[in-house]
């Protein structure tokens, strides 16, 4: 498998998170991403939007959008920890449905990975 260049994504060694982020911010790709296919918050529906609304050039977002499409395991593996990690807190239960009037408090030590 060959390693794709990113003009404006790259990773961020000090994230929990092992998905690529905007380069120089602390905005994942699948954020961007979100707001574009789930359209959340519901204003949002074109790149264009998003850009604008979060300051970013819209090659950025495009970027994002397309990583997140191309389905990376790293994006894959930070949701399957992200997941654990709210079943572990009581948020989620076993099926993966939000549990109501839980509080995300306090929420489970991880050690970071060096």
């Amino acid at each position: 498998m060959t390693q794709h260049e990113w003009k404006w994504l790259e990773p961020h060694p000090q994230s929990y998170y092992k998905q690529l982020f905007v380069k120089g911010t602390r905005i994942r790709a699948e954020v961007l991403y979100g707001m574009f296919a789930d359209g959340d918050p519901p204003e949002y529906s074109t790149p264009e939007e998003i850009a604008a609304d979060m300051n970013l050039p819209l090659e950025a977002v495009r970027e994002a959008i397309a990583y997140c499409e191309a389905d990376p395991l790293e994006v894959r593996d930070d949701r399957r920890r992200e997941e654990e990690d709210l079943k572990a807190m009581g948020v989620m239960d076993a099926e993966g449905n939000y549990i109501r009037g839980s509080l995300p408090y306090p929420p489970p030590e991880r050690p970071r990975k060096q």
